[in-house]
């Protein structure tokens, strides 16, 4: 079985900076890295969250789920959108990750058109599905949860305000994320699902 949280780390590690695309004629804080990956971000969140985007926008084609990470990421890491080579602590195998990304793609298409499941529980699933693949060497969790927002925003919901440092141990809401995505990995999204109809 692929556990969600054996570790979760959001954080790009302190001595890892290979591939970061900003200018090279200083050396940057990891708070100034920080800043540029949340102005990044904050670019594709007006794109995709300030309106519902249509399904043209947003389609959750395999092409797009990849395009995603690199619109949120790309401008400061070139690893954005690509997927990881390395095998991660949390993850499926790294040669798996193109299969197991066309076949998300692939259910969100089926429950979609069948209307499977609700909006929320939809918009659960594959947040969870795209925490368990891992495709990429860094920003899973944050692509993970922008993914489902945009799902929900799409569906006329509102997206939930997921906090950026959602894994830091100060964060009120960190271990109900981290139970509640152990119990999805056994079957149970109750409690993830609950979380998605939050707003915090």
């Amino acid at each position: 079985m692929i556990h969600s949280t054996k570790p979760i780390d959001d954080a790009t590690p302190l001595d890892d900076i290979s591939g970061l695309k900003l200018p090279s004629d200083k050396v940057y804080s990891l708070k100034e890295i920080y800043v540029a990956e949340a102005n990044n971000i904050a670019q594709a969140t007006i794109k995709y969250l300030s309106a519902p985007p249509s399904k043209k926008v947003a389609p959750f084609s395999y092409e797009w789920l990849s395009e995603l990470h690199k619109e949120m990421f790309g401008n400061v890491w070139d690893w954005g959108g690509k997927f990881r080579q390395v095998e991660l602590s949390i993850g499926i195998k790294a040669y798996q990750v193109p299969i197991a990304l066309k076949e998300l793609a692939d259910d969100i298409e089926f429950w979609d058109k069948h209307k499977t499941f609700d909006v929320y529980e939809t918009a659960t699933r594959i947040h969870h599905k795209a925490v368990q693949i891992h495709p990429f060497q860094n920003g899973n969790g944050r692509w993970s949860r922008m993914l489902a927002n945009i799902y929900l925003r799409q569906n006329g919901s509102m997206p939930v305000k997921w906090q950026e440092d959602m894994l830091s141990k100060e964060n009120p809401h960190r271990d109900e994320y981290i139970q509640a995505l152990k119990a999805a990995d056994n079957g149970d999204y109750s409690n993830l699902v609950q979380m998605h109809r939050n707003t915090f």
